[in-house]
């Protein structure tokens, strides 16, 4: 287990804006990772190895992107016992992202808003951060590696394709699996391209490029598609109609080069009305998302069949919420807000959960 009980440190934590002590915490697991504070943090990972995608995953529980946008700390994630880590999003240009504040708790709700707008430090500076992470080097079986790529607010929808490739082309050679943010409602009109005609474009045009990478670098990298919760029946069949004709054939995943992350964050404030922070624009994420992500894995397991790759976030808190992911059809699990209520053991709590029980 770690050092360093986080039930005593989450109360001072809390007190302080929420953007302060992310952008704090950051800059104490980068100055950490490679000392030894990192047993501050450190604690031993679950082994419950899956094979995904072609894919040897370590155990099932990853963080989700968003937490690491600049994908500074993966060797300090490591430390904690993940056994994948997904950082970004990251557009191919730095950009500042939305005005501040656009951080903010709901501790009630067990819940966050944020309205991050992908703030990040480009395409160079993050490739840098993730050649000089060293987790693949310390050990036999390493945790793996997302990267995950979006668009610059600043570039029309319309050649949004455009930041796409420019971000896939780069981020090839380093990834382990590309995830494809085309659902936070923080970037205008991004969630167009989850519509029918648009989602299928992108997929054929990724389809294309990722065989050509391929062939380049001589290794195939897995591209999953990150979709949000708000979609109704109608759209969700359309997303599950377009995966099929282009990224299946017959009942098989081509090449297992394809899956889904279900969910991002939701518009949705039902479960916040009238809670402090509960009318903030963004993206809601914690407990309220739960249900909702799970609905949109029980019918992506439903339509795209049992082999299809799904990996499941929105809502886990504890260990029985990563379980009913499992059950919903997810075949791995990140955590984001999870993390930041209940602190580091709760990834040894899920992955354990799983292993005993999925």
């Amino acid at each position: 287990m770690s050092a360093l009980p986080y039930s005593l440190l989450r109360p001072l934590l809390f007190a302080v804006d929420a953007e302060t002590v992310h952008d704090n915490t950051m800059d104490m697991l980068a100055a950490t990772q490679h000392t030894v504070l990192r047993q501050l943090y450190s604690q031993a990972r679950v082994n419950d190895p899956v094979r995904l995608c072609g894919l040897n995953f370590p155990n099932r529980i990853g963080l989700a992107a968003g937490l690491d946008k600049n994908a500074r700390c993966i060797d300090a994630w490591q430390a904690m016992g993940f056994g994948f880590v997904e950082v970004g999003t990251v557009t191919p240009l730095a950009q500042a992202g939305n005005p501040k504040p656009r951080m903010f708790r709901l501790p009630q709700a067990q819940a966050l808003i944020n309205r991050l707008g992908f703030n990040n430090q480009g395409l160079e500076s993050f490739l840098n951060n993730v050649s000089r992470a060293t987790f693949r080097q310390h050990s036999e079986q390493p945790m793996l590696l997302g990267l995950n790529i979006g668009k610059n607010a600043a570039t029309p929808i319309e050649r949004a394709n455009d930041d796409y490739l420019t971000c896939l082309n780069a981020v090839y050679p380093h990834a382990d699996y590309v995830t494809v943010n085309i659902s936070s409602p923080n970037t205008k009109n991004l969630r167009q391209l989850q519509t029918d005609e648009a989602f299928t474009s992108l997929l054929q045009m990724l389809q294309q490029r990722r065989r050509e990478l391929a062939d380049m670098h001589g290794k195939q990298v897995p591209v999953f598609i990150k979709i949000a919760p708000d979609l109704d029946d109608l759209q969700l069949q359309q997303v599950c109609d377009s995966l099929r004709s282009v990224c299946m054939q017959g009942e098989e995943v081509t090449d297992q080069a394809w899956g889904v992350i279900a969910t991002n964050t939701t518009l949705s404030r039902a479960a916040v009305q009238g809670l402090a922070h509960g009318d903030q624009t963004g993206g809601l994420s914690g407990a309220p998302v739960r249900e909702a992500s799970n609905r949109v894995i029980r019918h992506l397991r439903r339509e795209l069949g049992a082999a299809f790759p799904i990996i499941g976030v929105g809502g886990v808190m504890t260990a029985a919420d990563a379980l009913e992911k499992i059950r919903a059809g997810a075949d791995l699990v990140q955590i984001y807000t999870g993390l930041i209520y209940s602190g580091p053991a709760l990834i040894t709590e899920c992955a354990l959960a799983i292993k005993k029980h999925a």
